[in-house]
């Protein structure tokens, strides 16, 4: 009886340790049993591209209207070096006005014959994802649709993106496109993108133009006396139905959807200084994708921090100087010239350390500096490395390897000619002395 208590003691004593650490620390039950209902999805951070979540990131699928973030890009570019300004108008083209009309693609009906400013074109893509508009900008800038899905391809190879095809300007499949495919694409062809693709290309975007978060969180606008009402029901919508996918700090970025691609969405929020980028592809339903995305977003906000983990001048302890020969001084002392700076997850800090690796063209045979040594002079580097489970993984290959320069913290002048010669002397004689002892000491082992 004893034993059986002692037992059912140690059962309910077991059972009420895993029940308090669930609600001590919540955020970690949530890691372990994050599930994001979608065929692929990425976490990274804005600012460091640190890659916090990713389910089948590198799968190849139709963006839909995601694809429209490139144009954005292009247009956005456009304006950045001078070619257009918003408030450069154009005339609507055969294409775009017939595109305007199709309501199998929301066509929002344009005028032909009216001159529309680009920020007006601009509008409508970006808050109500409109195709005409979206192709209208497209011939602005390139002179034809062709032209332009060039340059958005030669655009995603700068940037790096991993997987990606481009077909047209809209991700509209080219089967809707009818006469109006563009010159030299498949007729049957689709926009193609991962979602490691989509998070690198929405990186790029509101990194090197965030003026785009403008309008991307512009929740209603108007054209031609309708009313353009943001697609985003996470924006922070007041009275309707959309408030219960709202998520604090969500500016952004892009929705998608077509019957190939499913429901799409590409999301970003700031909160206390930090943004995250979030990518959902071929989810279940429009709210479906809100509500995954806000998921993720929790997830990374609750579960990670961006951290300073060495600061401008560290030192390794007892790797603090180095030898040097030929000089006034003996050694001199090295640091980190700045900071090392990166996301990581909370209570991680202790799983990561960092080593030196020095300029070999720098130090002589025996691992010495030769004076003059200047002040800050860089004789290498100092590399952040992950000692904890699974990868640190990050969006831009060039972020995988954290490091900065190992400076000198003074400068060493060279010795001058007499103290080198009665230094060449003493190491002369050293030598000769060492040669008969070790000698000497030969004899009588």
């Amino acid at each position: 009886m004893k034993q059986t208590l002692r037992v059912s003691f140690l059962l309910l004593a077991a059972l009420l340790i895993s029940f308090t650490s669930l609600v001590i620390n919540p955020n970690q039950a949530k890691a372990e049993t994050l599930d994001i209902q979608a065929e692929s999805a990425i976490l990274i951070d804005a600012e460091t591209g640190k890659i916090l979540f990713q389910k089948n990131a590198d799968l190849l699928l139709p963006p839909a209207s995601m694809t429209k973030m490139m144009t954005e890009y292009l247009v956005m570019e456009a304006i950045a070096e001078g070619e257009i300004s918003w408030d450069t108008t154009t005339l609507i083209n055969d294409y775009p006005y017939w595109l305007s009309s199709q309501t199998s693609s929301s066509g929002i009906g344009l005028i032909q014959d009216k001159a529309y400013t680009v920020r007006q074109l601009y509008e409508a893509m970006g808050i109500i994802s409109d195709n005409a508009t979206t192709v209208a900008l497209a011939e602005l800038i390139a002179g034809s649709e062709g032209a332009f899905v060039e340059m958005m391809n030669q655009k995603a190879k700068e940037m790096g993106l991993p997987e990606y095809d481009f077909v047209n300007s809209t991700g509209l499949p080219n089967s809707y496109l009818e006469d109006y495919v563009p010159a030299g694409a498949d007729p049957n062809g689709d926009d193609m993108l991962s979602a490691r693709s989509a998070a690198l290309l929405a990186y790029h975007l509101v990194n090197d133009y965030p003026e785009a978060l403008e309008i991307s969180s512009t929740l209603t606008s108007e054209l031609d006396g309708r009313q353009l009402e943001n697609l985003n029901w996470m924006l922070p919508w007041e009275g309707n139905n959309f408030v219960q996918y709202g998520y604090p700090g969500v500016d952004g970025l892009k929705t998608g959807y077509t019957s190939e691609a499913g429901y799409c969405f590409t999301g970003t929020a700031e909160r206390d200084g930090r943004r995250l980028i979030s990518v959902v592809m071929k989810t279940g339903s429009q709210g479906e994708r809100f509500i995954e995305t806000k998921k993720l977003l929790e997830y990374g906000f609750s579960q990670f921090t961006n951290t300073e983990l060495y600061p401008t001048g560290y030192q390794i302890e007892d790797e603090s100087v180095l030898p040097v020969a030929k000089g006034k001084e003996e050694q001199v002392e090295i640091e980190a010239n700045n900071s090392i700076f990166t996301t990581i997850k909370t209570g991680d800090e202790a799983n990561y350390s960092v080593k030196y690796t020095m300029d070999e063209t720098k130090l002589n045979k025996d691992g010495e500096l030769t004076a003059p040594i200047e002040k800050g002079e860089k004789v290498g580097t100092m590399e952040l490395v992950y000692n904890g489970d699974g990868e640190s993984e990050f969006l831009i290959s060039d972020q995988h390897t954290l490091t900065v320069d190992v400076i000198t913290t003074s400068g060493v002048e060279k010795s001058n000619w007499f103290m080198l010669t009665m230094g060449a002397i003493g190491n002369f004689f050293s030598n000769i002395f060492t040669t008969v002892a070790d000698t000497v000491s030969g004899w009588f082992s």
